[in-house]
């Protein structure tokens, strides 16, 4: 058994365990902890998968941005933890469930009669100066492109539908015209009145 597969099983088990962990966990803080767990983890699997250019993105994407941000709404709504622990033992029986026939299911898809060096020949190694985000740029625009650009109008009209429903005006919404702020005179706003001293 070499050093890689070794590894290998390592980083996948520490994978497992942490994205376990982010399910199963009562405190939120917790669980986006060991979601940057698992990413960290995801990031070593596909950089010894020579796939460095996803690796730094899914690092200084997510575990940089996205979960920077989770874990500070997480840490400022102050969630009260006693709904979430009532709940638990509740449902525990068909998340248990369905659980299982996900498990299932994964180990029909990639379980060993369908993948393994018989079936899927060891890739390739590639020399040093092989650059993945060349390749995946090429692929990305050119095999993939329509599904690509039509992702990118998907997500486009998901954003425009966001900010339209949460910017939708009630009838007692106040709000401030800001060329009624430009165009304001102190005349409007003030008015001096001259008193003689003592009245």
């Amino acid at each position: 058994m070499g050093i890689e597969l070794i590894l290998f099983y390592i980083f996948a088990v520490i994978l497992i365990f942490a994205s376990t962990m982010v399910v199963i966990v009562r405190n939120p803080v917790f669980a986006v902890l060991f979601l940057v767990l698992a990413f960290f983890t995801s990031s070593v699997l596909w950089i010894m998968l020579e796939a460095e250019f996803l690796a730094i993105t899914l690092v200084l994407v997510y575990v940089g941005a996205v979960m920077v941000l989770f874990l500070f709404v997480v840490m400022m709504l102050d969630i009260n933890l006693a709904p979430l622990k009532e709940g638990f033992i509740k449902y525990l029986p068909v998340g248990v469930l369905v659980g299982f026939i996900i498990a299932v299911e994964i180990i029909l898809v990639v379980g060993p009669g369908n993948f393994g060096l018989d079936k899927v020949a060891d890739p390739v190694g590639h020399a040093a100066d092989y650059s993945n985000t060349k390749e995946l740029g090429r692929v990305l625009y050119t095999k993939y492109m329509y599904p690509f650009e039509i992702a990118a109008v998907i997500l486009l009209v998901a954003i425009i539908a966001a900010i339209s429903l949460t910017l939708r005006k009630g009838r007692q919404t106040k709000y401030i015209k800001p060329e009624d702020q430009v165009s304001v005179r102190k005349e409007d706003r003030i008015r001096i009145v001259k008193m003689k001293s003592g009245e």
